[in-house]
């Protein structure tokens, strides 16, 4: 597959310098950006697919009349990372 590049970016010197300040041992500054942009790709479609989860949950929870309290949520959370722990003692 053909590479492709990413559109310029000006930038105040301030914000080049701070980049360049945390750059690690061999780490350009390209790499970190391209690190960045990955991130943040990531970062959205997350976002995107829990919103889309929600909706859907809100919808058949319109649907079907069937809500959960704050307090059934949490404690089937608090269930979950009890079970999960235990698991990872075992």
């Amino acid at each position: 597959m053909k590479t492709a590049t990413l559109p310029s970016l000006r930038v105040e010197p301030e914000l080049r310098q701070a980049a360049e300040e945390v750059l690690r041992e061999g780490e350009s500054l390209s790499a970190f950006v391209e690190d960045a942009v990955r991130r943040d790709i990531r970062r959205r479609k997350i976002s995107q697919e829990f919103l889309a989860r929600a909706l859907a949950a809100e919808a058949e929870a319109e649907e079907t009349g069937v809500y959960y309290s704050a307090e059934e949520v949490l404690q089937e959370i608090d269930e979950i990372i009890a079970n999960a722990e235990a698991k990872s003692a075992s």
